[in-house]
C-alpha cells in the first residue's frame, strides 16, 4: 500500500513477509564472526556464520547459497541494473534503519546476537548493490544513543561485532575504493573500537566509489544540538555574524559533513516499524520514506531494488509544483 501524502512520501511494503527458516537449537557461548565481503565480478564463497562452541551448523548457510545462485549473474559488471531501474533516476544517498534483527532471531529460537550477525550479511549485500548501481552514499543506523540502555550482554556483543567487521573488511574497503565514516558520539565507544574506527577512517578518507556512513551512538537531536553549539561558539568568538547563519552553515557542523551529499534521497526502514527513531532528523527534511515489513536479516537485493523502483516513480516537488500542476 502506498500512502499518497505530500512530499516527503511514506511507503509501506505489505507484500513481503519474513521468510521462514528451519529452527535451530539455542546457541551457547555465542561470539561474533564475520564473512569476507566480495564486490568484484566473482562471488566469494565465504559464508556468514555463527561461532559457537557447540558446533551447531552455520546459520542461514543454505539460504546464502541460494542467494548466490539467484544473484550470481548480477555480479558480472558495474552498474548492471535490475529490471525496471533507471540509472538517471538513481538516488545519490540512501539511508537505512536496519531493524528487526532481534525479532528475526527470536522467531528462530536463536539468541539476539545471532540476528545482529545475520544482519551483517544483509549490509554486505546492500553495499555491493550500491557499488553496482552507482549510488554514492549509504548511511546505516547501526546503534542509537538510546541503545545504550539495552542489556550489557547485547551492547557488548554489538561493540565486538562492529570492531571485528571493521578489522576484517578494511582491506576490502581500501581495495574497492570505499570510504568509511562513523558518525555519532564516538567517545562513548570502547577504546579498542575507537582506535580501529579511527585507523579505518584514516585509511579510506580519500576513497571515492562509495561513502559508507555508519551511525553509532547516534542521535538526530544531539546532532542538531552539537551543530548549534559549534555555530554559537563561532558567533561568540567573532568568527561568524548571526545574520550569516543559514541552512548550509548548520549542514557544515552536522556529523554528515564527511560526505558531499549529506541529505538522503531515500530512507528505508525494515521490520514493519513506521517511524524515523531520531535518525538524521535535519538531513531528512525532504527524504522519501519507505517502510518494509521484511526483517533486516532477510532484506535482499530484490527488496532493495523494489524500494528503488518505488523511489523512481515518485515526483519530488521539494515544496513546489510540477509544471503541469
Amino acid at each position: 500500500m502506498s500512502l499518497q501524502l505530500a512530499t516527503p512520501c511514506i511507503h509501506i511494503d505489505r507484500h513481503r513477509k519474513p521468510k521462514s527458516l528451519p529452527s535451530f537449537s539455542r546457541l551457547q557461548g555465542l561470539a561474533p564472526c564475520v564473512a569476507k565481503w566480495s564486490f568484484g565480478p566473482s562471488r566469494s564463497r565465504h559464508k556468514s556464520r555463527l561461532c559457537a562452541s557447540s558446533g551447531v551448523p552455520a546459520v542461514a548457510e543454505k539460504e546464502e547459497e541460494r542467494d548466490e545462485e539467484r544473484n550470481g549473474a548480477s555480479d558480472s559488471g558495474e552498474n548492471q541494473l535490475p529490471p525496471g531501474l533507471r540509472q538517471d533516476l538513481m538516488p545519490k544517498h540512501v539511508a537505512v534503519i536496519m531493524d528487526g534483527n532481534s525479532r528475526w532471531a527470536r522467531a528462530r529460537g536463536l539468541p539476539t546476537g545471532a540476528g545482529h550477525e545475520a544482519g551483517v550479511r544483509s549490509l554486505k549485500e546492500m553495499v555491493k548493490c550500491c557499488c553496482k548501481w552507482g549510488i554514492k552514499v549509504l548511511t546505516v543506523f547501526a546503534f542509537s544513543s538510546e541503545n545504550w540502555y539495552r542489556s550489557k550482554g547485547e551492547v557488548d556483543f554489538l561493540m565486538i561485532l562492529l570492531e571485528r567487521v571493521i578489522q576484517t573488511e578494511i582491506e576490502e574497503f581500501v581495495r574497492e575504493d570505499l570510504r568509511l565514516c562513523l558518525i555519532g558520539d564516538i567517545t562513548k565507544l570502547p577504546t579498542s573500537l575507537q582506535r580501529v574506527a579511527k585507523e579505518a577512517q584514516e585509511r579510506t578518507k580519500n576513497k571515492k566509489r562509495l561513502d559508507v556512513l555508519v551511525a553509532v551512538s547516534y542521535s538526530g537531536k544531539d546532532d542538531i544540538v552539537q551543530a548549534c553549539r559549534k555555530v554559537a561558539q563561532k558567533v561568540k568568538d567573532g568568527e561568524l555574524d548571526p545574520s550569516d547563519i543559514s541552512d548550509s552553515i548548520i549542514d557544515q557542523e552536522l556529523a554528515t559533513n564527511c560526505t558531499s551529499s549529506p541529505h538522503p534521497d531515500l530512507l528505508i526502514r525494515t521490520s514493519g516499524e513506521q517511524r524515523v527513531s531520531n535518525f538524521l532528523l535535519w538531513q531528512s527534511a525532504y527524504t522519501e520514506l519507505y517502510f518494509s515489513d521484511t526483517y533486516w536479516p532477510d532484506y535482499k537485493e530484490d527488496d532493495f531494488a523494489e524500494a528503488i523502483r518505488w523511489y523512481q516513480r515518485r515526483q519530488r516537488r521539494f515544496g513546489g509544483r510540477l509544471p503541469e500542476e
